[in-house]
């Protein structure tokens, strides 16, 4: 980069730090306010935060490598979490049962769940461990794709035996935690939108330059091999552009890719997982932001908005990988595609783009790590080190505990080397281990917090387990087999084999969160009233969620296709997703309620 282009960084990076510090005396008044913003944050801004959390460097680094290698195709490989299939979820019927439980983070939800006795302690440790654990993982992710891409312009030398690499992801992560151990959830959400800005700038000029570029007919595709080198292989534009889902892929089994040869198969298991993350609900950062709201409209304008502003994210990615293909044989590592677009640009934008790519990266780490200091601070060190502990220590442990994640995950970042191995562990093998307990827990009345605990424990060390001894080459779906049966099995005899919750505890629940599921008896308790406007609601929501995957599918896919010209399949998507709006508008939008 230039003079100019690095002048544009640093005030980017000086603004940003600016806004953070400026909202950091909010955030200090107390444990609520550094974690939820008081709940006084309003939902446009954290739906805008939500969005800006969303779109992370690495994330982006190895979507756009998808796209451009496997073409649209590869759009439903990242269904199992680049395509945040989750808020579909979120938006109907899981994103309000959240807000009404009034917990701060996963782990305080348990004590509502299953009590204040030993099995809710239980369940909320193990809950903190997990998230802290998924915390560190994901930063460990964040760090070695902003590392990959930073590292491309700073030119950085390998200091005491460290990558370049390893440098350029504690310099970017260094920035955010300034003002993120400072300002809590205030500076987060705040930065995040001023960040936000800087992200939509960058999307209108690459989709202003993807519009520009006419592709040919046929062209060659960079593909990983299993040795560590890459090889070029031809293709059409008309089967990489088409969307049409296919039950195998011809991919030369040397690739790396070649994971995805049974693509239905592979498909068919990231569908399922979504089904099972999203009914049992999700956690950290994007939890975070529900609990941080009032109510059902609230918590379901939320999703909308986020889910909008979400849907322009396919927009930067298939301008990225138009803009790739065009580059030819310059792109060797399909992972390189982002960066390697960005070198192209001329000066000032470079350093625009760069700035907003930045802006992209710090604000997902800031929210996970926020979100992840929350459960070391409310459910380990105020629970079971310092019950007694007061507004200064609770305030330093937050301090300290977002600084250790950062450092853990750093250290991970050398174990790591390839983005899409790191991406597929986490959210295929560690997170399917987390998978069946959350589901079970909104659905299943008898579950209680012994099932929950085991259950996670039991998902959790499969994952690392299986880590740590699988050959290179195995699919994602064998390890999210692996996790989520371990967890299955876990969880069901940890609570066939002890004593139930206490139907006081299970009454209380029930009342507050209203899911649908084995609760009849619970429900019966109430009025006859209350029994008929529960039915109606989750029938309604039932039915909305049918609505709410393919209308998020085909809105993200219609997104991506105007990135490639192709304006008759643009046509039938817009068609689709508008007649779902109109459906979900009267099957959910109306029914929303303002009370808290």
């Amino acid at each position: 980069m230039t003079a100019i282009d690095y002048a544009i960084v640093f005030i980017y990076l000086f603004a940003i730090v600016a806004v953070g510090l400026y909202v950091s005396k909010k955030a200090s008044e107390g444990i609520d306010s550094y974690f939820l913003g008081n709940r006084k944050l309003p939902w446009w801004a954290l739906a805008s935060s939500g969005m800006s959390s969303n779109l992370d460097i690495t994330g982006t680094m190895i979507i756009a490598a998808l796209i451009y290698a496997l073409g649209a195709k590869g759009f439903y490989i990242e269904i199992r979490g680049g395509v945040t299939l989750i808020m579909a979820f979120l938006l109907i019927f899981m994103g309000k049962w959240n807000t009404r439980s009034g917990a701060m983070t996963l782990a305080e939800w348990m004590k509502l769940r299953f009590g204040n006795g030993r099995q809710g302690e239980v369940a909320r440790l193990i809950a903190a461990i997990s998230s802290i654990i998924m915390t560190i993982a994901m930063v460990t992710y964040f760090a070695l794709g902003g590392g990959k891409f930073l590292d491309t312009f700073l030119g950085i030398e390998n200091y005491f035996g460290l990558p370049s690499e390893f440098w350029a992801a504690a310099l970017l992560i260094s920035i955010a935690m300034i003002y993120t151990v400072a300002s809590g959830l205030y500076g987060v959400v705040w930065t995040d939108v001023f960040q936000g800005i800087f992200i939509f700038s960058t999307i209108i000029y690459m989709a202003y330059r993807a519009l520009q570029i006419t592709l040919p007919e046929s062209f060659s595709i960079s593909l990983p091999m299993f040795d560590g080198t890459f090889q070029h292989f031809n293709t059409t534009f008309k089967e990489w552009s088409s969307f049409i889902p296919q039950s195998k892929l011809a991919i030369d089994g040397a690739s790396q890719y070649s994971v995805y040869n049974l693509f239905g198969i592979a498909v068919m298991f990231y569908m399922l997982k979504v089904v099972l993350e999203g009914s049992g609900g999700t956690g950290n950062y994007m939890l975070q932001r529900y609990f941080a709201v009032k109510n059902d409209r609230e918590a379901g304008l939320l999703s909308l908005v986020w889910v909008l502003l979400l849907s322009f994210r396919w927009v930067f990615i298939g301008a990225i990988a138009v803009i790739g293909i065009s580059l030819g044989t310059q792109i060797t590592d399909p992972e390189l595609v982002l960066p390697k677009v960005v070198e192209t640009l001329p000066v000032g934008i470079k350093g625009f783009l760069v700035a907003g790519l930045m802006a992209a990266g710090m604000s997902t780490f800031d929210s996970t790590v926020n979100a992840g200091a929350a459960y070391w601070v409310k459910d380990i060190y105020q629970i079971h080190i310092n019950p007694k502990a007061n507004h200064r220590q609770l305030m330093a442990h937050s301090y300290g505990a977002s600084v250790l994640i950062v450092l853990l995950g750093l250290v991970a970042m050398l174990v790591f080397k390839n983005i899409n191995a790191i991406w597929g562990w986490i959210t295929m093998s560690i997170g399917s281990g987390m998978l069946i307990p959350m589901l079970l827990r909104w659905y299943w009345s008898r579950m209680n917090g012994y099932g929950f605990s085991i259950g996670i424990l039991a998902g959790m060390i499969t994952a690392l387990v299986f880590k740590a001894v699988a050959p290179d080459g195995v699919t994602e779906y064998t390890m999210f087999m692996f996790s989520s049966s371990a967890s299955l099995i876990g969880a069901v005899l940890g609570t066939l084999f002890t004593e139930p919750t206490d139907d006081k505890t299970l009454q209380n629940f029930y009342n507050k969160t209203r899911p649908f599921g084995t609760w009849g008896r619970f429900k019966r308790q109430l009025d006859k009233h209350q029994q008929i406007a529960i039915d109606a609601e989750n029938k309604r929501d039932i039915f909305s969620t049918f609505i709410a995957v393919p209308w998020q599918i085909t809105l993200f896919l219609f997104m991506m296709s105007l990135m490639f010209k192709t304006w008759s399949t643009a046509l039938i998507l817009a068609i689709i997703c508008g007649t779902l709006t109109i459906i979900l508008y009267f099957s959910w939008y109306k029914h929303l309620s303002t009370n808290e």
